[in-house]
């Protein structure tokens, strides 16, 4: 309903009849909320206003905004919660898993397709035609869609999960999302709930043969907007058994291969990142470090790809508490240096359960570009500066068969300036170092107040001059395709620090879909390392291009994934100099 920019007819605020209204309209559309609740959803001081509005397709939508987010949108005397409500409330409607690649089809306005879905341990949940459903995404629970339900779950199985599952109404980074602060969905850990027993319910003993076949694969149904037709896009395959194996999906839930709790999975996980991150991170330059850096510029970003460390689910609770017990096994040192402050102050990188230590392979996480269920291994392009001809040189450069308009590397303009120069017997026979300037190169690469003064140019001063007054341009081969050739220069790769609400300071990045990059991918790993929240959003001044910002300074981890796992070279990257300092060491 929102996949297109909407029209705004009124944006009043609030009177508090209306408010009361609203909190009683909300009450009765979703009974699991608590009275607390609700006054929390819609407060009784804070401004909230209401907006009228046209969708693309004529839909007319109030939206409640509060907080300067989208809340609420009515449609038809209904009352619709946003994807910003459900980040809050993640309960309140029954969700159902879908794969990362479908959310771009659904954000395109497609609705979603049974054979979409991915069916947990738990079995789907139990809905019936018409109900108000979310839709999220593998590995994590917090909502990326709202939509109606197109049948039963009961129907959904017998269909064998065939057809239109879902009329989808709103998503995330839709145009209604874009109206809010646009800001990433919270990272939560899928319930683990124990599979139903299937005998007592009819409909899902009847589909569950049907439930191991092939029938994975992610099929949407998108509008064309010109004939009305219905296409059907196939977005990739994987099995219920591939899905488990799939890290992204596993997240926290523990291995089922692995006859080891959940928190015993987490202290190991624990331990391997402090080793790592000792060994391959931490040098005797870095010490005194604060335990609070230790744990989130050096652990967080040695957790191996599609895990998360949480400190919490380990039985030290605590990093204080873990950190005791490395140093009563005397890997490290820690003291109290200001009150309150712990840090490392020594290491003993002798201590033979570091030395013994095996770095694990690099994470495929910061080696590729994630779509969805497959992945592509990134490979740097291949850039090349160009010069077009432009129309003032096309004499100088037709005797070789260029026209206006051709594209040479720097080699070839060299090797033509010197074939036309000796063809036409300019160079010095007293000076082999000078040419002759003939008609041709003085219209060519002289100013006007040269032209009667100027009679003979040195090699280097010729070709520099000749390359200066051509257009430039470049060209770009990513593996596997056709260079793609433009005009003008490439621009780098900028990052910039910005300050935001409350002196907060923020890093953005734009111009990563020159260089194939996928700023959501982008921004996903550095979520993940940074253990900050990332948002990507409209680049300003460019039509299709889209920028990441990140909370913090975190121009340091942009500059190793960049430098290091995506190889880019240095001089396609502009504000590396803006990482912070290290801290001078008392």
């Amino acid at each position: 309903m929102f996949a297109k920019t909407f029209r705004v007819k009124s944006n009043t605020a609030i009177k508090g009849s209306d408010r009361r209204k609203l909190r009683a309209d909300v009450t009765a559309a979703f009974p699991t909320l608590g009275t607390d609740q609700v006054s929390a959803l819609v407060p009784g001081k804070e401004e909230l206003n209401i907006l009228k509005l046209y969708a693309h397709r004529g839909d007319a939508v109030t939206v409640y905004v509060c907080g300067g987010n989208p809340i609420l949108f009515e449609l038809e005397k209904n009352l619709y919660p946003t994807v910003y409500t459900l980040w809050s409330y993640p309960d309140l409607l029954p969700t159902f898993t879908t794969w990362p690649l479908v959310l771009e089809k659904l954000v395109g306005g497609a609705d979603l397709m049974l054979p979409g879905l991915v069916v947990p341990p738990a079995g789907l949940p139990q809905v019936q035609k018409g109900d108000l459903c979310a839709m999220a995404l593998v590995g994590n629970r917090a909502p990326v869609a709202i939509g109606v339900a197109a049948m039963s779950t009961a129907e959904m199985l017998t269909s064998g999960l065939k057809g239109r599952g879902f009329s989808v109404l709103h998503t995330y980074r839709d145009h209604l999302w874009q109206s809010g602060d646009k800001s990433s969905p919270p990272s939560m850990a899928p319930l683990a709930l124990d599979p139903p027993d299937l005998s007592e319910e009819k409909g899902s003993a009847q589909a569950a043969p049907a439930l191991q076949g092939d029938m994975r694969r992610l099929t949407l149904a998108e509008e064309n907007q010109e004939n009305g037709e219905v296409q059907q896009q196939m977005c990739g395959e994987k099995s219920l058994p591939e899905a488990s194996e799939d890290p992204s999906i596993r997240g926290l839930n523990p291995d089922p291969t692995d006859s080891r709790t959940l928190q015993e999975q987490m202290d190991e996980l624990l331990q391997r990142c402090f080793l790592h991150a000792l060994k391959c991170q931490v040098k005797k330059a870095d010490l005194p470090l604060l335990t609070s850096t230790f744990l989130g510029s050096h652990m967080f970003s040695c957790c191996p790809a599609g895990q998360q460390l949480d400190i919490k689910r380990s039985s030290y609770k605590k990093l204080s508490k873990f950190l005791q017990q490395m140093q009563q096994e005397q890997i490290i040192q820690v003291e109290e240096l200001s009150r309150g402050v712990e840090s490392i102050v020594a290491v003993d990188w002798k201590h033979p359960r570091i030395t013994s230590f095996v770095i694990p392979e690099p994470s495929p996480t910061s080696q590729t570009i994630q779509e969805g269920s497959r992945e592509q291994p990134y490979h740097p392009p291949d850039i090349k500066p160009l010069y077009c001809v432009p129309a003032s040189m096309t004499l100088l450069f037709q005797e070789s068969g260029h026209k206006k308009g051709s594209a040479l590397e720097g080699g070839e303009v060299r090797t033509i300036i010197v074939s036309y120069a000796k063809k036409n017997d300019l160079v010095d026979a007293d000076n082999k170092n000078l040419v002759k300037l003939d008609p041709i190169l003085c219209d060519c690469i002289l100013e006007k107040n040269e032209q009667h003064t100027v009679t003979t140019l040195p090699w280097d001063s010729l070709l520099s001059r000749c390359l200066e007054r051509l257009q430039p341009a470049y060209q770009v081969t990513f593996p596997g395709q056709e260079p793609i050739v433009k005009k003008g220069k490439i621009c780098p790769i900028d990052i910039t620090l910005a300050q935001r609400a409350s002196n907060k300071k923020v890093t953005v990045v734009r111009n990563l879909e020159a260089y194939g990059l996928d700023p959501c991918s982008v921004a996903a790993i550095l979520q993940q390392r940074c253990q900050a929240s990332t948002t990507v959003t409209p680049a300003p001044g460019s039509k299709d291009g889209l920028q990441v910002q990140i909370q913090g300074n975190q121009v340091h981890h942009l500059s190793r994934l960049l430098l290091e796992d995506y190889q880019l070279p240095r001089k396609y990257i502009q504000g590396l100099e803006k990482a912070p300092k290290p801290s001078r060491k008392k």
